[in-house]
C-alpha cells in the first residue's frame, strides 16, 4: 500500500503514548472511580483477592464495564472482594497500567493489546474475553462527498496513528486502489490524526471533510451535519468485528483464577442483562458516562450510537488477527507472533454454566 517502512512496536508503543492521542473514543481522564464502586454485601465472603483493579474507557463501546460496575453486577459476583474501577482516556496508558500493576484487569481494543502482547514478547497480558463487536463509521459532509470514490483527495480523520479504526481506514484505502504514506498519511487520501475529542470541532470548521471513527464520536459528526458513508460491519462476515476485548495481567490469572472467573461471570451476565433490555441499560451507560465526564450524551447521539454496538461475549478472534495482518500490509507493524494471546479456558467455564456454546480462539491460545 505505501513505501513507508514498517513501524517497530517500540516506535508505535512511542507514538501511541503521545498525551493528546486516543487509542478509541474516550472521554474523560485517567482517575480511580471511587463514587463508581459498588458496596460490598454485609457478611460476603472474599475470594482470594481483596480486591481486583479494573480498568476501561468511558466510552460506549466499553458499556459492559460502564454498566456492569453501574448496577453491581460485577460486584454481586465478586462477593465480598472489592471491585476497584479506573477509566482511561488512551489504550497505551491502560496497558501501561495493567504492565505496572496498577490495574488487573481492563476493557480495551484490538490494536492495543495486539502491541502490549508483543512488545512484551507474550510475558504481560492475555485476552480473556469479548466485549463488544461494530460501533465505527466513515461520516463525511454531504456537500463535498457523495459517494466512496469522492473521498479520493479529500482529508478525512481517524483518531490516533496505528489505533483501530486508523488501520482499518487505511486498509479500505488500499482497498480502493489508492495509495497513501502510512507514516505521513499524505497520498490520494489525506488521513488525519486527530483527538476523538477535537475531531467535531475540525469538522465544523472545515479542516477535516469527514472521520473514520468509533462510537459516539460518529453520531455526534452525524448530530452536526455529516452523514453515513459507510458502516465497517458492512466490511466483515457476518458484520461483526471486535471492537472491545477484555485483557488481563497473566501474574494476576495465575494467582487469582477465581477472581478472574467471577469477574468474566459479571461479564456474561451483564452482556445478557444489556441485551434484554437494551433500553434501561442505554440510560444506565449514559448514567455512568455523566459520573465519569460531567455530561450525558443527547438523545440524537446515544441512540444511534448504542445501536450500531453490539454486546457479546465472543472475542471474534479470527477478526482480531485479520486487524493484524491489516496493520502489517499498512506498513505500520512487523508481523507479530500472536500465539497465546489468548485463554479463553475461563470463559467457556462460564459460558458452559450459563449454558452458552463454547468460544473460539482462532489457533491464537495459550497451549
Amino acid at each position: 500500500m505505501s513505501a513507508a517502512r514498517p513501524l517497530t512496536l517500540r516506535t508505535l508503543a512511542a507514538i501511541a503514548a503521545l498525551p493528546l492521542l486516543l487509542t478509541a473514543c474516550g472521554y474523560g481522564s485517567e482517575s480511580d472511580d471511587d463514587d463508581q464502586q459498588s458496596k460490598v454485601a454485609a457478611g460476603a465472603e472474599k475470594l482470594s483477592a481483596d480486591e481486583v483493579r479494573i480498568g476501561y474507557f468511558p466510552n460506549l463501546t466499553h458499556a459492559t464495564a460502564l454498566v456492569g460496575v453501574q448496577e453491581g453486577l460485577f460486584q454481586k459476583e465478586l462477593g465480598g472482594t472489592t471491585i476497584k474501577p479506573s477509566t482511561f482516556n488512551a489504550g497505551p496508558s491502560e496497558i501501561e497500567a495493567l504492565n505496572s500493576g496498577s490495574i488487573d484487569i481492563g476493557w480495551i481494543g484490538p490494536s492495543p493489546a495486539i502491541n502490549g502482547y508483543t512488545k512484551s514478547e507474550g510475558k504481560n497480558l492475555r485476552i480473556i474475553g469479548g466485549s463488544a463487536s461494530g460501533g465505527v463509521k466513515l461520516v463525511v459532509n454531504p456537500e463535498k462527498i457523495k459517494s466512496l470514490k469522492d473521498v479520493k483527495g479529500k482529508k478525512i480523520a481517524t483518531p490516533q496513528l496505528g489505533n483501530t479504526q486508523d488501520v482499518a481506514f487505511l486498509n479500505w484505502i488500499a482497498e480502493q486502489g489508492w495509495k497513501v504514506d502510512a507514516e505521513s498519511g499524505k497520498g490520494d487520501v489525506s488521513v488525519v490524526r486527530s483527538d476523538n475529542k477535537v475531531t467535531p470541532d475540525a469538522y465544523k470548521s472545515g479542516s477535516v471533510d469527514g472521520a473514520w471513527v468509533p462510537e459516539p464520536t460518529a453520531s455526534k459528526l452525524v448530530a452536526d451535519g455529516a452523514k453515513v458513508l459507510l458502516d465497517e460491519a458492512d466490511l466483515w462476515p457476518d458484520k461483526k468485528f471486535v471492537i472491545t476485548n477484555i485483557i488481563v495481567s497473566q501474574k494476576f490469572l495465575k494467582e487469582h483464577p477465581d477472581v478472574v472467573e467471577a469477574v468474566l461471570r459479571g461479564s456474561v451476565k451483564t452482556n445478557k442483562w444489556i441485551n434484554a433490555d437494551p433500553d434501561r441499560a442505554k440510560a444506565s451507560a449514559n448514567k455512568a458516562l455523566e459520573k465519569l465526564s460531567g455530561k450525558a450524551l443527547p438523545a440524537e447521539v446515544l441512540d444511534p450510537a448504542w445501536k450500531s454496538v453490539q454486546f457479546l461475549d465472543d472475542p471474534l478472534a479470527s477478526t482480531l488477527d485479520t486487524e493484524a495482518e491489516h496493520a502489517v500490509q499498512a506498513g505500520l507493524l512487523e508481523k507479530p507472533n500472536l500465539k497465546g494471546i489468548y485463554d479463553l479456558a475461563p470463559l467457556n467455564k462460564v459460558l458452559k454454566a450459563e449454558g452458552e456454546p463454547a468460544v473460539d480462539d482462532a489457533g491464537l491460545g495459550v497451549r
